[in-house]
């Protein structure tokens, strides 16, 4: 929603504009420049500008707005409008029902992950204090809620940029398992030396082909931290590495828990059996596309260390 518009709709009113006007100018002005859910968009973030939730809204559409609170929202609509994410320009996130605040230096997570993070709180049910790490952590959402589900697990957190990081720590702070995660910052298990071998390695990795990456939505290519989404020729060369270097950090037994692009699956077995890794299975997600792997470390097979 541009100034221009707010002007030209503004001449010649005798009273404030409302939410429900807002709203409506907003939601036309979205989906001319082709944003989706248009109008669930300018309801979200008019919420975010009156601090308040979209029922509010819905029970108070006629709350008149006054000028600071109007020139807010045109600001918000004017970026979104660029495609800029919404929950980029709210700062937050729903994950697991947890508020996780989340920027442009971490990838927005999406509900898909919450498989990864079942598949890892039920592979260590029954083990009493298992060490669990999170690989690429980012917005650190699947340690925060492994931290929060399973009280007496040891938990590392890793990601290569110190940005990332830090939104991370402040969002197990928000959380209070600050104290029980260990954030490490480097590539992939270079911060691990000093970690001991581990139950579980569970990650979300970039797995975006370098062709693919053009033909994502605005939002995702402009705007989501290229780091943390392209993943080589064929999106698989973070699988390589961890399969390759995880294995010395797994304890005979331990699992892989990884996230998966679509059609990925059968190669990225492949990967894990050449590093005798061997899956147990392939889950859904929502839309019954195979989206995370659960495998298991079996050194015998091969040899390998």
């Amino acid at each position: 929603m541009t100034e221009h518009t707010v002007k030209t709709q503004s001449a010649g009113r005798t009273r404030p504009w409302t939410s429900l006007d807002l709203v409506k100018t907003a939601a036309e002005f979205l989906a001319k420049k082709g944003v989706e859910n248009a109008r669930l968009e300018a309801e979200v973030l008019l919420a975010h500008v009156l601090n308040c939730d979209r029922v509010f809204l819905y029970t108070h559409f006629d709350r008149p707005l006054v000028p600071t609170e109007v020139d807010e929202y045109r600001d918000l609509i004017r970026r979104r409008a660029e495609r800029i994410p919404t929950k980029y320009l709210t700062g937050r996130c729903e994950f697991f029902s947890l508020d996780l605040e989340v920027d442009p230096s971490v990838l927005i997570p999406r509900p898909e992950t919450e498989f990864l993070v079942n598949a890892a709180i039920e592979a260590v049910a029954g083990n009493p204090e298992p060490i669990l790490v999170d690989l690429g952590t980012g917005s650190g959402n699947i340690a925060i809620v492994l931290a929060k589900t399973i009280p007496d697990a040891g938990i590392y957190a890793s990601d290569i940029s110190e940005d990332a990081l830090e939104v991370a720590r402040r969002n197990a702070e928000r959380h209070e398992v600050a104290d029980r995660i260990t954030f490490l910052c480097g590539d992939l298990f270079a911060p691990f030396d000093n970690v001991p071998l581990v139950d579980v390695i569970v990650s979300n990795p970039p797995y975006v082909a370098d062709g693919e990456h053009d033909g994502l939505q605005p939002e995702i290519r402009l705007y989501e931290p290229d780091i943390a989404l392209r993943a080589g020729e064929d999106g698989l060369a973070f699988f390589r590495r961890i399969a390759c270097e995880g294995r010395s950090h797994l304890k005979a037994g331990g699992l892989m828990i990884l996230e998966i692009g679509q059609g990925q699956g059968d190669a990225v077995e492949g990967i894990l059996n050449e590093n005798a890794i061997e899956v147990r299975k392939v889950i859904p997600d929502y839309s019954k596309i195979e989206r995370v792997v659960v495998a298991t470390y079996q050194p015998q097979k091969t040899g390998a260390e």
